[in-house]
């Protein structure tokens, strides 16, 4: 019988927080006072993930032809670069170097982009919390829930809306995020989530409205912001809800952070 092991492979997966869309230069260069942070989580590979969910398996798959099922036992900002210059090569919408980031730094992670440093690209800084006791409580108050994965033919950048105000405010939400994972705060958890839900409709409205879509994503977040501390989306047009609770969430399952 095969191991699980030998399907899914070995390299870790991501789980991006608070702050998405920061990592993006478009986004990050009409930040009025950066830098803007978001929050990435490396997680060890315990099941297949969907793909087209926000979890990165595309930027995996190009992982896994350079690599194998091992991360190389080199430094962790020169894999970055070589797996975002690997995955992004003739991209006219490249990928964020945050998909390259969360998988091959463990723990959890603040990417603090900066539009003056690399043209935004990579970040100015990386915050690192590799602490088994942060690692452990964030996998006992994270549930996810599977939605759908984005359907064929969606894009999340047909409609932008770039105030500075509301970048800003992207920005900050990553920073409170990791605050709160490392001072193991429920509520500033929750409420960074959802503050991020807020600026991606603001800014990007596509993310989670879109004429593609099937299902009722804001009807739906809404639901748990409502009934829990908080909640967001893994990644554009759905993949899983990520719910911040001290209890059971039905239905939802939880993770293993890479540390």
């Amino acid at each position: 019988m095969p191991h699980l092991s030998d399907i899914i492979g070995g390299l870790p997966y991501r789980l991006a927080l608070a702050g998405g869309w920061i990592d993006q230069p478009f986004v990050s260069r009409l930040d009025p006072s950066p830098p803007g942070s978001m929050v990435v989580v490396s997680l060890e590979p315990t099941f297949r993930f969907m793909d087209r969910a926000g979890i990165c398996s595309s930027t995996r798959r190009v992982a896994r032809r350079l690599w194998g099922d091992r991360l190389p036992a080199r430094p962790p900002a020169e894999l970055v670069r070589e797996l975002y210059a690997a995955e992004n090569a003739g991209r006219a919408e490249p990928s964020g170097s945050q998909d390259m980031i969360g998988q091959i730094y463990p723990g959890v992670s603040r990417l603090d982009y900066d539009f003056a440093v690399e043209g935004g690209i990579f970040p100015a800084h990386i915050e690192t919390n590799i602490d088994p006791a942060v690692a452990r409580w964030l996998e006992q108050v994270l549930h996810v829930l599977p939605v759908a994965p984005r359907p064929e033919g969606y894009s999340p950048l047909g409609e932008r809306h770039l105030d500075p105000t509301w970048v800003r405010r992207l920005g900050q939400s990553g920073a409170d995020c990791f605050q709160a994972i490392v001072s193991r705060d429920l509520a500033g958890l929750g409420a960074s989530l959802n503050q991020c839900m807020a600026c991606w409709e603001a800014l990007l409205p596509r993310v989670v409205r879109h004429p593609a879509l099937e299902i009722d994503l804001l009807g739906l977040l809404e639901t748990y912001q409502r009934s829990y501390a908080g909640a967001m989306y893994s990644g554009c047009g759905g993949g899983y809800l990520m719910v911040v609770a001290d209890e059971p969430v039905p239905g939802a399952f939880t993770v293993r952070v890479r540390i």
